[in-house]
């Protein structure tokens, strides 16, 4: 059973208590009272219970099992404690089940490992990646860390190979973005567009193509990919954003997929007080390119 414990530190209604010093919030504390999630002194309690200073605060937060099915798959935990688990993503797995499809997806493969291991969680992605970019994933067991986890910052860096390369070592890729007429995925660069920015830096090049560490700054729908191929060196092997030219030269050179990793994630952990960072075991390379090609 995942469960916080927490001594009162005032007199207070349960409610306050939970509110005020264990941070729950409102919508979770609704959620799983009808649950009898909440104990004072190992008994059950309501959240208008009077609390003393002293008294021992039980919150069990468990999660009820989700609708999709759980399933064995293949995963590469790279970090887990009893709030958190990071995995390394492969391309082309979907990250969680949709009204198309409800199965072989990495929440799939996460609900049947918890429930192999006797966890009760949930799946609550706190960084989320496209299917065919791959690398670190985070991801909350329960709703009150992500929560907490959503409010705390996190530095997200990425490596890429690009087609072509920018006109400069380094910079920062100052374009806002919208949702792309008539889709509910696509996007696209737009003046009214939500602010969005990136950095970047350049750390391999190859004749005409380019190995950049990414660095976003804001976190909007496909913004790597976007602003790579706005400042003129789309991704290789990105099928929706990548010019005539790169996809050629991906086809040609067999990448099926954008070659997009995220390779790191730093964070500080709310529960344990502590900087966490995580990094993936996977990259790309240049190494596919021929050495007579270069």
């Amino acid at each position: 059973m995942m469960e916080l414990r927490h001594i009162a530190q005032r007199d207070a209604k349960l409610l306050s208590v939970l509110r005020q010093e264990l941070g729950l919030s409102s919508t979770l504390v609704k959620r799983i009272k009808f649950r009898d999630a909440y104990r004072v002194n190992g008994v059950p309690a309501r959240t208008n219970y009077p609390v003393k200073k002293g008294d021992l605060i039980q919150v069990c937060l468990d999660e009820p099992t989700p609708e999709y099915p759980a399933q064995e798959g293949k995963l590469h935990i790279l970090y887990e404690d009893e709030w958190l688990i990071a995995v390394d993503k492969p391309a082309g797995l979907l990250m969680h089940p949709s009204s198309c499809r409800n199965e072989g997806t990495l929440a799939n493969y996460l609900l049947g490992y918890y429930q192999k291991t006797g966890q009760a969680c949930a799946v609550h992605p706190i960084s989320r990646l496209d299917r065919d970019t791959f690398g670190v994933v985070l991801l909350a067991k329960n709703a009150h860390i992500h929560a907490k986890m959503m409010e705390t910052g996190k530095e997200k860096r990425y490596h890429a190979l690009v087609y072509g390369y920018p006109p400069e070592p380094q910079g920062i890729i100052d374009a806002p973005i919208a949702r792309r007429e008539g889709s509910s995925l696509l996007r696209k660069i737009d003046p009214e567009g939500k602010p969005a920015r990136s950095a970047y830096r350049v750390l391999e090049r190859q004749d005409q193509t380019t190995k950049l560490e990414l660095t976003p700054l804001t976190g909007r729908t496909h913004q790597l990919r976007l602003h790579c191929a706005h400042r003129g060196f789309p991704i290789l092997g990105d099928p929706q954003y990548g010019s005539e030219a790169s996809q050629a030269f991906s086809l040609g050179y067999g990448l099926s997929h954008q070659q997009l990793c995220a390779v790191s994630l730093r964070f500080f952990h709310p529960m344990e007080e502590k900087f966490v960072e995580i990094r993936s075991q996977m990259d790309v390379s240049l190494d596919f390119l021929d050495p007579e090609d270069i």
